[in-house]
């Protein structure tokens, strides 16, 4: 009975501003969209610039090595997922899990900024936890980190099925 309450609610309301509001002919080419990026876009495109290009590496749970060509302000999962880097990211950079927890080289933990204190809650449900652990989602590139090595740890937790391998959306 309130679930019809509120669909009819939201269906009234939705039909009044439809009603109260009708935009002119030209009022509606005002409302384009045009260069939105959403989630994850962004890592997906090619540096514009050589200025922009930041080389870094992913050494994954086999310690092989993954050179990875980013840039300026990628987000470090993102670019995982780009180059198909089995960091998983199971919440979407939304910094609610831990999943895309990393190693990153000791000489240039001091170049990222300070891990915020979510982060830190975050890292100490993460297995494996190191005094260099960051999560992958809180990383973006600057050109100080060129160069930079991001060791996957042997295993992750997530409250999934063991063995289930993610796939980016």
């Amino acid at each position: 009975m309130k679930i019809n309450y509120f669909v009819n609610l939201l269906f009234r309301e939705t039909k009044f501003v439809r009603n109260f509001y009708q935009p002119t002919h030209t009022q509606k080419h005002f409302f384009r969209f045009q260069n939105i990026l959403y989630s994850g876009e962004y890592e997906m495109q090619e540096p514009k610039s050589p200025d922009e290009i930041v080389n870094m590496v992913f050494i994954d749970k086999n310690d092989c090595k993954h050179n990875v060509r980013g840039k300026v302000g990628d987000n470090i999962m993102y670019l995982a997922h780009r180059y198909h880097i089995e960091l998983e990211g199971a919440c979407e950079a939304s910094l609610a899990c831990s999943t895309c927890h990393v190693y990153v080289c000791e000489r240039f933990l001091n170049k990222l900024p300070e891990a915020t204190e979510k982060e830190e809650d975050l890292l100490d449900m993460a297995p494996g936890l190191k005094s260099n652990s960051r999560l992958g989602c809180q990383i973006t590139l600057t050109k100080e980190l060129e160069g930079i090595e991001l060791k996957l740890p042997k295993m992750t937790r997530n409250f999934y099925v063991d063995g289930h391998t993610p796939q980016p959306h």
